[in-house]
């Protein structure tokens, strides 16, 4: 029995979680908790093409988010440090 999910002739969801990771679901299989649909039901190649056109970025949002707030707080740290240096410039 061939898995349903290397079937490239099946009839295939869009699957999108809670961090904005997509995944490829049969058509025929429940979608599991934690997931909602974004696409199709379609043939594996459009719901591929959807993927590659609407995830852009691989790492989980939760990921993103701290990797933003961390980048966020070193610069207001390195603000804070300047500014107490004496090396801030002046526009």
């Amino acid at each position: 029995m061939t898995n349903p999910f290397d079937n490239t002739d099946g009839t295939f969801l869009v699957l999108v979680n809670h961090e904005g990771q997509h995944s490829l679901w049969p058509d025929f299989a429940p979608v599991p908790d934690g997931w909602t649909r974004a696409f199709g039901p379609d043939g594996h190649d459009a719901c591929l093409e959807y993927v590659e056109e609407h995830w852009r970025d691989m790492r989980p949002a939760s990921l993103v988010a701290a990797m933003t707030r961390a980048a966020a707080d070193r610069n207001r740290q390195r603000t804070s440090e300047e500014g107490a240096n004496g090396t801030a410039q002046n526009g």
